[in-house]
């Protein structure tokens, strides 16, 4: 399979010196193009530090990182915000939708940054919405949809312009158990209709979900398995 993510020696120093703080420790990970991968960890283990460099939002102290094949390690600011933009699409614990606009128009606001037309940005974010179950849903605004509503839009905003990466962070954390469930089934459909998903949590029922289990403690990759009775 074809490597997707390939970071090598990878450092995270902060205040380096005599009370420097290692977050990530020479770490070396590999993720293929249509993997779904649990990256699990307690608070502080480094898995937040390690999603941040995963999602160019942050680069690192040392070390290198490959995606779609370009280096990203040593970008400016305005180089990973275009990565960002191009290559990732990004679901949060906190949803990030915007109150005042509606679902469809909080999809499209992302494909407006990358310079797509009007009638191509509303098939998009049309056919997003309809993927994840909120085809009745397009007019509401996020005030007027429960909070595995609101997951779901904001999942949609994140496949619309089918980015190469879908980079999930704890998007259950918010979310009661039978919208914890929903959520879970998008990412294995995503998966299943061949989408590469990275989903960051410390929840050991969400990570075993996943088809691949990446474990950080300490800044360190202590463990890196395949769940083999996932079929999905």
């Amino acid at each position: 399979m074809e490597n997707l993510i390939r970071v090598q020696d990878m450092c995270k120093i902060y205040n380096p010196g005599e009370n420097e703080v290692r977050a990530l420790d020479h770490v070396n990970l590999e993720i293929n193009r249509g993997e779904f991968v649990a990256i699990i960890g307690h608070s502080g283990s480094g898995k937040s530090t390690l999603m941040n460099m995963l999602g160019c939002l942050d680069v690192p102290t040392s070390g290198t990182y490959y995606l779609n094949g370009k280096d990203v390690s040593t970008m400016k600011d305005n180089q990973l915000s275009e990565i960002r933009n191009q290559e990732i699409g990004f679901i949060f614990q906190g949803f990030n939708l915007i109150a005042n606009l509606n679902a469809m128009e909080n999809v499209e606001l992302p494909l407006i940054y990358r310079g797509i037309g009007k009638g191509e940005r509303h098939r998009l974010a049309k056919e997003a919405l309809t993927k994840v179950g909120l085809s009745k849903r397009m007019e509401h605004k996020p005030s007027e949809m429960s909070g595995g509503q609101q997951q779901r839009v904001a999942i949609a905003r994140a496949i619309a312009a089918e980015p190469p990466v879908i980079l999930a962070d704890e998007p259950t954390g918010n979310l009661d158990s039978a919208s914890t469930k929903e959520i879970m089934e998008i990412l294995k459909s995503l998966h299943e209709a061949g989408r590469s998903v990275i989903l960051i949590t410390h929840d050991n029922d969400i990570a075993d979900q996943a088809k691949r289990v990446v474990r950080i403690l300490d800044g360190k990759i202590v463990e890196d398995y395949y769940n083999e009775n996932k079929k999905f």
